[in-house]
């Protein structure tokens, strides 16, 4: 999970508050540095509108789930909305070791593809960039070997 600046230092409580009566919304690959960059590169696979609360114990809690796919691609982050439309966080998402984890691993569009759970996992991973000869370099805080670092051309 990476958290917009203005959720920098919020708890998992507050962060679980501010997403009542938000979305969720599925992307394929090609996620941002941070939530507080645009999308640019990402089609929207799936849209979940969070009830409110945006939580029942630990479990997301939808106003429809699942939901239908809007397009074909292979669920790879997904971006979280308040009800405001202020971005709360970015969130990796697929089957393996994610904060997202959903009931497939591709969409197809009006096939349901369902959130199972969201893991609201502090501290919240940060990353850092910079554009060199090569290209963009990513850095992230997280542990996991193969989302440490990304270079895109």
């Amino acid at each position: 999970m990476r958290l917009a600046e203005a959720f920098a230092n919020a708890t998992a409580e507050e962060i679980a508050a501010a997403l009542a009566g938000g979305k969720l919304v599925l992307y394929s690959v090609g996620r941002p540095p941070s939530p507080d960059h645009p999308v640019t590169r990402s089609s929207v696979l799936a849209e979940y509108e969070f009830s409110s609360p945006a939580f029942a114990g630990p479990s997301p809690a939808f106003a429809a789930n699942p939901t239908p796919a809007k397009s074909v691609g292979t669920p790879g982050w997904a971006r979280a909305f308040g009800a405001d439309g202020a971005v709360v966080a970015d969130f990796s998402v697929g089957p393996g070791s994610t904060d997202v984890k959903i009931d497939g691993v591709s969409a197809t569009p009006g096939f349901p593809l369902k959130v199972l759970t969201i893991a609201l996992t502090l501290p919240a991973e940060n990353a850092s960039w910079d554009k060199t000869e090569y290209g963009h370099v990513y850095l992230t805080g997280s542990e996991n070997p193969w989302r440490k670092v990304s270079v895109r051309g």
